[in-house]
């Protein structure tokens, strides 16, 4: 028998092999969680808690497909039948003042002994109505079960991400066991600071966040989490701030770009000039520059960036754009390519699907010495940060939708040549002054107008009444030559009833219309519209499926395209005049922005839909923004008023929240703007008091280590 641990022999930085029943495969499931220590099991934050505390009757479950909790009273003794396939289920009844229900449940014979009639469970599950005899009766099948004490069970039930070879009891169990032997990471956060923003002690944040005590100690739970986060990135940033960049860049001081402009059937707008010399000026230094061009959907980014790259080339230099998805990398090549091909400036295309003859191709010429056989610009995915790419001569990277990139991803690519210049691209118009916060010393350039006869996409809110009205509009726009998206904010339809750190609010939990799953939007759109082609497409499909489904629907083989977020960036089909979201009060006011920019860019006079069954005053004056602004940076400052950093920092696994330019673990679902304003004061001024965070050994090395994973130089 193996000989007991003592707790006092284990540590935060202890493996996860330490934990009961943690051996090699599990150890190797969790790995690929990205937990390999305890503090890692500790930081591994639920995606959603079950929201088990709102008991109903039977005849109050949820209709939408969405998990209810119901109180029960066993009626029968559970009986056990075997089925087909050595298959076991058990049945019984259980009643409460509404309603009779059935209980089912399979490969669970032991339940026959748990469930005694006359006990009282509480069940979480989705309540099917069965009618029966002139009434109406009940099922649930394989529910979660407690037995029921009035007041001693927890409203909350983590749900966590999970890897292959864990389950959520095998994690939830390895969490208390964590929190039990070692307790919460040290609280490094200064106890005035603490005190002085109301903030739960750490201890009782990570105990909180992984088993709710109610829904109050969750959200204070929450909000030290975020507040941590945040103050640590700003106290990074203020540090990283004081730091130079050392003078070893190749300065590019070639720089008449004419050639490429008296190619362009049109005249740059002063934002766009102001914004070239910006870029040029820093090109020109022997210090790399750092600086982020940010503009709104169709102002002219790519041709200010195509300027950057030309100055790079005519000084003897290479130049690389790395773009986040095929779609994107693609459409930049074939407009690139044309421009610079008629300058005799050859482009290349590294992405995951380039034959391995090409790549080996592309590998050798961007290494070439030789400034004739070397290959002068690139365009890519993350191929370009593959091993294989070294390059010669680089001298500056252009990163597009810079937001759906790490800072580690960007500094993979300029540290193929060191000294390399930087400018990444943002097609969230950025409020400025968070601009500034988030990015630190990285300098910033916007363009703030738009091309001349951009046309307006008017925008309209309705809800789920005006569904016979809409169908019909998606038939006039297709009969008429155009195409239209549909975009959802799920890929399937949920278990429901899960509540997300974001429905957290101050004042109560955010109450939710049920999610728009693409694939049953798509269902329903056929058989409603049988003489239009509607096709499918989703974040999960493999690069060649999505290519292939946005090449039909460029070429007009496609009616209606129905979409989650993933055609937000790179999709560029001018004969699209119709854009739906539903949901849309899931989304993010910059978000709707953007995907309202995925029409509009033809001739064709384009509209904008949002459909949204949220009656509450908080979507109703966002969404009346989307419908009355069409300004991005205006549209930004109401997000960040409304909701907070959190849709300018989030990355969010579930295409719901807008992906942001940073990775945080909990403030990716940040309500609450004042939260990041005030932890960026308070870092400061520790700054200001203590410049290299004397006195404060354990946040410093917090800090330092933050700071050597988001580097930025």
């Amino acid at each position: 028998m193996p000989q007991k641990r003592k707790s006092g022999e284990i540590s935060l930085s202890s493996p996860v092999t330490v934990l009961s029943g943690v051996g090699p495969a599990k150890a190797a499931a969790y790995a690929k969680a990205g937990v390999e220590t305890l503090e890692d099991l500790l930081l591994h934050i639920p995606r959603n808690y079950e929201n088990r505390g709102d008991i109903r009757l039977l005849s109050d479950a949820r209709t939408d497909g969405g998990k209810t909790a119901v109180v029960l009273t066993v009626a029968t003794q559970p009986q056990a039948a075997r089925l087909k396939g050595k298959l076991t289920v058990i049945k019984f009844r259980a009643f409460d003042e509404s309603g009779s229900c059935e209980l089912v449940f399979f490969n669970m014979p032991f339940l026959r002994q748990v469930f005694t009639v006359g006990s009282e469970w509480r069940f979480f599950g989705v309540v099917e109505r069965v009618p029966k005899r002139n009434m109406m009766t009940y099922k649930l099948s394989s529910p979660a079960y407690e037995p029921y004490v009035e007041g001693m069970l927890p409203d909350f039930t983590a749900i966590y991400p999970l890897s292959e070879g864990l389950t959520q009891k095998n994690l939830a169990a390895h969490v208390a066991e964590a929190i039990r032997l070692c307790g919460a990471p040290e609280d490094i956060l200064p106890d005035e600071i603490r005190r002085k923003r109301a903030l739960c002690t750490l201890s009782y944040a990570v105990r909180n966040i992984h088993n709710p005590e109610s829904y109050v100690a969750l959200a204070a739970a929450k909000k030290r989490l975020i507040y941590d986060e945040f103050f640590l990135f700003s106290l990074s940033l203020a540090l990283h701030g004081k730091r130079k960049r050392e003078g070893n860049a190749f300065s590019c001081a070639k720089q008449n770009i004419s050639p490429l402009l008296s190619q362009l059937p049109y005249e740059l707008t002063a934002a766009q000039k102001r914004c070239v010399s910006e870029i040029a000026a820093d090109m020109k230094k022997d210090v790399p520059m750092r600086r982020m061009l940010i503009g709104d959907v169709g102002c002219g980014k790519t041709i200010v960036a195509a300027s950057a790259m030309l100055i790079a080339v005519m000084s003897g230099r290479q130049a690389a754009l790395m773009a986040p998805t095929e779609i994107l990398a693609r459409q930049h090549y074939e407009d690139l390519s044309e421009l610079f091909g008629k300058l005799g400036i050859e482009v290349a295309l590294l992405v995951g699907a380039t034959p391995a003859k090409e790549k080996r191709r592309i590998y050798s010429a961007l290494s070439a010495e030789d400034p004739i056989a070397r290959l002068p610009i690139v365009i890519g995915t993350h191929a370009l940060l593959s091993e294989g790419v070294q390059f010669s001569a680089l001298s500056l990277v252009v990163t597009d939708e810079q937001h759906r990139f790490g800072v580690n991803q960007r500094a993979a690519l300029t540290e193929k040549s060191k000294g390399t210049h930087l400018l990444s691209m943002s097609a969230t118009p950025i409020p400025r002054s968070l601009a500034l916060v988030m990015y630190g010393d990285i300098d910033i350039s916007r363009i703030d107008e738009m091309p001349p006869g951009r046309q307006r996409v008017d925008t309209f809110v309705v809800d789920e009444g005006y569904r016979a009205r809409l169908n019909g509009f998606i038939k006039k726009t297709v009969a008429e030559g155009g195409q239209a998206y549909v975009v959802c904010p799920a890929i399937e339809e949920g278990d429901g009833g899960e509540v997300s750190l974001f429905d957290i609010q101050d004042d109560g939990i955010r109450q939710k219309p049920p999610l728009k799953a693409a694939i049953k939007c798509a269902e329903e759109l056929s058989e409603a519209l049988p003489e239009l082609n509607v096709a499918f497409m989703h974040g999960k499909l493999k690069s060649d499926q999505k290519e292939a489904i946005m090449t039909s629907f460029e070429c007009g083989d496609i009616d209606v395209l129905v979409s989650t977020t993933v055609i937000e960036v790179g999709v560029n089909v001018p004969n699209a005049s119709l854009m739906i979201v539903e949901n849309a009060e899931r989304f993010g006011l910059s978000q709707l922005h953007q995907l309202r920019g995925r029409v509009g860019r033809g001739k064709r006079k384009s509209f904008c839909v949002l459909v949204s069954d949220d009656k509450s005053d908080t979507a109703r004056k966002r969404l009346e923004v989307m419908r009355t602004n069409y300004d991005g940076f205006s549209i930004s400052e109401a997000d960040l008023q409304a909701r907070g950093p959190g849709d300018f920092l989030s990355s969010n696994s579930d295409e719901i929240r807008q992906s942001g330019g940073l990775r945080f673990r909990f403030a990716d679902l940040c309500g609450d703007a004042s939260t990041f304003v005030g932890a960026t004061e308070d870092a400061h001024a520790l700054i200001e008091s203590s410049p290299a965070l004397e006195g404060y050994p354990a946040l410093r090395e917090a800090v330092l280590k933050l700071g050597a994973g988001n580097n930025t130089d």
